[in-house]
């Protein structure tokens, strides 16, 4: 992951609803969510849901995919964890730091 995306990423995460969409999201694993359980869940309106949602797709963090009339969004855990990867990178100048260490979300 190069600086540019690192930065574009993180200026996604960093408003609350679209923090708590990521994070739900990432909760849901594999399965993922529709945008009308999104909406329930977090008491957000359907429009402003679509909003963040593309916002966090410009930044790679989830995706989409059509399974018959639905909309199923997935969090982009390889993404997840390269940002991590990038932001961890040469912790303590290279040292091994346990307290630290974050464990990577496997495609579970």
């Amino acid at each position: 992951m190069n600086e540019p995306d690192v930065v574009k990423a993180l200026a996604a995460l960093a408003q609350e609803t679209r923090l708590k969409l990521f994070r739900l999201l990432v909760v849901a694993g594999k399965a993922g969510l529709t945008p009308s359980s999104m909406s329930e869940t977090l008491d957000v309106p359907t429009t402003a849901l679509s909003f963040h949602l593309k916002e966090l797709h410009f930044a790679g963090l989830v995706t989409s995919e059509r399974d018959g009339r639905y909309v199923i969004y997935r969090a982009e855990l390889a993404r997840m964890n390269a940002l991590l990867a990038f932001l961890t990178a040469e912790c303590c100048q290279g040292e091994g730091c346990a307290e630290l260490e974050v464990p990577a979300c496997l495609d579970c």
